[in-house]
């Protein structure tokens, strides 16, 4: 089975203590469409939202993304 990338945005914010809201806001998009990246209800996400919201969370992109193996769940 074939691994994927996970957003792990849920995690940073909590880390950060930011709102969906704020982020949003900071970012430039639509609540809907942040927390669609936010529950990984997304199958791509621009470069150019990546960098603003790791402007916003002073982050890495590598604190956002995870590479889950696909033989990782025991299936």
């Amino acid at each position: 089975m074939t691994g994927r990338i996970v957003l792990r945005l849920d995690r940073m914010m909590v880390e950060r203590g930011r709102s969906l809201n704020w982020l949003a806001e900071q970012v430039g998009i639509t609540n809907v469409n942040l927390s669609k990246i936010k529950n990984n209800k997304v199958s791509a996400v621009r470069f150019s939202t990546l960098a603003a919201i790791c402007e916003a969370l002073d982050c890495q992109p590598g604190d956002l993304l995870e590479y889950v193996d696909g033989d990782a769940s025991g299936d």
